[in-house]
């Protein structure tokens, strides 16, 4: 009987296993790095244990000092979560060695599809040894971790070496294995869909498959909107999904909840890989199902067994993750202060995050997975669009906009999406789409209470103005101070104070909630900053300037690259590392390098200049 669990990760999935836990009376001890001292995770956890550092190769890839903390902490178990040391044969092996608990597959399992190349040769499929023009496109892909990290596509083949590295750096960094494979890339342009179905195994035989998921909505090859059961599949398809799912849990002698993971293309499946852990997307299936795969895990580690037949499926769930992430700008991922963060409606909110905390730059940048479950496909889908619409979310740049616009677009709602599914629609779905009497609200709101020079005059006052800049750019707007109040042209200003703005626009009543943070101000969804009467000369960078999108390390320069030197537009200069992904800085024009002021290992800022490039005349 498990009394104590360590949970051997962080954020919403350290979140997600101590609530079950809890359900089940069971304790729960946190692991935390420097950065995340005072995270969410380890306020809910009943103990906490350092790691010292804030690198996960540091902190939560040692797998030593995590069985140390286990001990130390009094746990009898060891729950992974799902990333970092997840499918990591030789922690499950180190964490069982100690006399844990461990939750999880057998390490024989791991081992044997914890590889991509070897998964493949297990299920008969070869990955490419050479690369020849006729195999482009080619994927470039980790053979250890996922979640997109040390994936590129590669289109051409003089850029295969660079991709490679990059790929291998990434990968080490994110999973503490750099081993890389290629395979021929079947993408969106050729109708794939990434769907996967959730199998879960006991030590007595009992395999179930519980049902598909389709998660074609990706960036970088990082899921964005999965849901379950995959749409417009066929019964037969659907049979053979499930079928290739239990023959290859039941190659490994599998035990716990894993995922196997397929492209479907033209009524065909092509397997990709077996996760051998829970999924973020999992709980889509939970919802469907009615079951706690949690729970099911911890039962399974206990010994007991599950019944024949897994139960049966209801209704429709829909999954959207929510990222502290710009999509307008290559999904740069953003960080700071998330002032509030509160999603209305009948849904499921798994966060790591409460108000007031800090997303920094060491891991990923996930603030939270939002779903919704009714009878049909549309229902969940209508119900998690308004409920994304309406939350209120303080603090950095979020997909929040790209996420309720993905979940309305024709082709989504008609369940026609494949994996391309943003690279044909990007510049639509991040387009801005701004209120345009927000800028007036959040003036009307600052004013509200502030005495006027002198006493009133029986004479018209002249107009205020204020500058506010939002998503699509700079907004002067203008109000007076009358008799009766505030009052601006166009509208009737029915009620205005710090916190709530009520206008009458051609006889429609519209309410603007207000907030303030620091020099920003959110009125309803949108986020504005105010700006100074007179902009600040010093504050310009020249023609040009690559700066930092977001705070980071630098990793590595592009070889041989000197000031002076000549640049092509496009071409990568030099590679920042931000969340545990990697990202390019190419030159934005053709023309001179003027300026480098970057050098590997530097730690940069957001906004800090990195180079300098003098377009040719």
């Amino acid at each position: 009987m498990i009394t104590s669990v360590l949970v051997a990760n962080r954020g919403e999935i350290a979140c997600r296993v101590v609530r079950t836990c809890r359900e089940l009376g069971i304790r729960t001890v946190a692991v935390h790095s420097d950065a995340d001292g005072n995270a969410l995770h380890v306020r809910v956890a009943d103990t906490a244990v350092r790691l010292p550092g804030t690198a996960p190769a540091d902190t939560y890839l040692r797998g030593d000092l995590i069985v140390k903390a286990a001990l130390a902490s009094g746990a009898d178990a060891v729950h992974p979560g799902y990333g970092f040391l997840s499918e990591n044969a030789g922690f499950a092996r180190a964490v069982r060695d100690a006399g844990l608990v461990w939750i999880g597959p057998p390490p024989e399992a791991i081992e044997a599809m914890a590889s991509k190349t070897r998964a493949k040769e297990l299920m008969g499929i070869e990955p490419l040894r050479e690369v020849t023009e006729s195999d482009l496109p080619v994927l470039v892909k980790a053979a250890a971790g996922g979640g997109g990290r040390g994936m590129r596509v590669v289109r051409r083949l003089v850029d295969l070496d660079g991709e490679l590295a990059a790929a291998r750096a990434e990968a080490a960094s994110a999973f503490g294995d750099g081993e890389v494979f290629v395979e021929r890339y079947l993408g969106g342009d050729a109708g794939a869909r990434h769907v996967e179905v959730q199998v879960l195994a006991d030590t007595h035989g009992t395999v179930w498959a519980l049902g598909t998921r389709d998660c074609s909505l990706q960036r970088r090859h990082q899921k964005v909107i999965e849901e379950a059961p995959a749409p417009g599949l066929s019964a037969p398809l659907t049979e053979e999904l499930h079928a290739l799912a239990v023959r290859a849990a039941r190659a490994v002698a599998y035990v716990g909840a894993g995922t196997v993971e397929f492209l479907v293309a033209e009524e065909r499946a092509h397997f990709l890989e077996m996760n051998t852990r829970l999924q973020v997307e999992h709980p889509v299936t939970e919802a469907v199902f009615g079951v706690d795969l949690v729970a099911e895990q911890i039962r399974v580690a206990e010994g007991h067994a599950l019944p024949d037949d897994p139960p049966r499926a209801r209704g429709h769930a829909v999954e959207a993750r929510l990222y502290a992430e710009d999509p307008a700008r290559d999904w740069a991922p953003q960080t700071g202060r998330l002032h509030r963060l509160a999603v209305p409606g009948a849904v499921r909110l798994d966060t790591g995050y409460t108000d007031g905390d800090d997303i920094g730059v060491h891991y990923d940048p996930l603030i939270a997975k939002v779903v919704a479950h009714a009878p049909t496909r549309t229902e969940a889908v209508r119900k998690l669009a308004s409920a994304l619409e309406r939350a209120v979310i303080h603090g950095p740049v979020t997909n929040r906009d790209l996420l309720v616009r993905s979940l309305r677009h024709e082709e989504f709602a008609e369940g026609r999406t494949n994996t391309g599914f943003y690279d044909r629609h990007l510049p639509a779905l991040t387009g801005p789409a701004p209120d345009p009497h927000a800028p007036l609200a959040a003036a009307l709101a600052d004013a509200h209470g502030r005495s006027r020079f002198g006493g009133w005059r029986n004479v018209p006052s002249q107009p205020q103005t204020k500058r506010y800049a939002t998503a699509d750019g700079e907004h002067e707007v203008r109000y007076r101070h009358t008799r009766d109040g505030l009052a601006a042209d166009g509208v009737q200003v029915v009620h205005a104070d710090a916190g709530l703005v009520i206008l009458d626009v051609d006889g429609v009543r519209r309410r603007y909630e207000v907030s303030r943070h620091g020099d920003r101000v959110y009125v309803g969804a949108t986020a504005l900053t105010a700006l100074p009467r007179f902009p600040d000369p010093t504050a310009q960078h020249a023609p040009g300037s690559l700066l930092a999108p977001m705070p980071g390390t630098v990793v590595r320069v592009a070889e041989g690259l000197t000031e002076g030197a000549a640049v092509t537009a496009g071409q990568p200069l030099l590679w920042l590392e931000a969340m545990k992904m990697q990202h390019r800085i190419t030159a934005p024009v053709t023309g001179t390098l003027s300026a480098l002021r970057a050098a590997p290992g530097q730690q940069v800022e957001v906004g800090a200049l990195l180079a300098v490039v003098e377009a040719t005349p």
